[in-house]
C-alpha cells in the first residue's frame, strides 16, 4: 500500500457539495491498495503513519507523532498514487489493486487508524471528492509498506 502523508491544520472532504469527511489538526491520508498487497498491510500502514514523527515539539523540531498530539486523520482513497509516468503522457494505472481489493484494503486501513485511538474520518471510496485543507508546514511525505 502506498500513501501520501500531508500534515494539516485542517481539512474537509466533500461529495456533491456535501462535507463527507473533515479533521481539525492532524494527517490528510492519501491511499492506494497495491496489485498484491494482502489484508495486512493496512494495519502495518496505519502503525506506520500513525507513528511518524512529524509534528514539532516544544522545541520546534519534528519529534512527535499523531498519537503524540492527539490529532485526527482524514483518509481519502486515491488510486492515481499508482500512477506509471515512465513512458508517454498518459500515466498508466495498472499497478493499482483492483476496485473490490482497494476499497476493502482502504477501509481497513481507516479502521486501523481508529483502532489505534486516532479519530477517523472517510472520504468515499470510488466518488469525485473534493479534498479541501490546509497543509502545515507544508509537510508532505510518501510512505509505502
Amino acid at each position: 500500500m502506498r500513501a501520501l502523508v500531508q500534515r494539516v491544520t485542517q481539512a474537509e472532504v466533500r461529495v456533491g457539495g456535501e462535507v463527507i469527511g473533515q479533521t481539525g489538526p492532524g494527517l490528510v491520508i492519501l491511499v492506494c491498495a497495491m496489485q498484491g498487497d494482502d489484508d495486512a498491510k493496512p494495519a502495518l500502514l496505519a502503525a506506520k503513519v500513525a507513528k511518524l514523527r512529524i509534528f514539532k515539539d516544544d522545541d520546534g523540531k519534528m519529534n512527535r507523532s499523531l498519537v503524540d498530539i492527539g490529532g485526527g486523520a482524514l483518509v481519502v482513497s486515491q488510486f492515481t498514487l499508482a500512477a506509471d509516468t515512465s513512458r508517454g503522457n498518459r500515466p498508466g494505472f495498472s499497478t493499482a489493486a483492483p476496485p473490490e481489493t482497494g476499497e476493502r484494503l482502504y477501509l481497513g486501513f481507516a479502521d486501523a487508524l481508529s483502532g489505534l485511538g486516532i479519530p477517523t474520518a472517510t472520504g468515499r471510496f470510488g466518488a469525485d471528492m473534493e479534498v479541501s485543507l490546509t497543509n502545515d508546514g507544508p509537510v508532505t511525505i510518501w510512505v509505502e509498506v
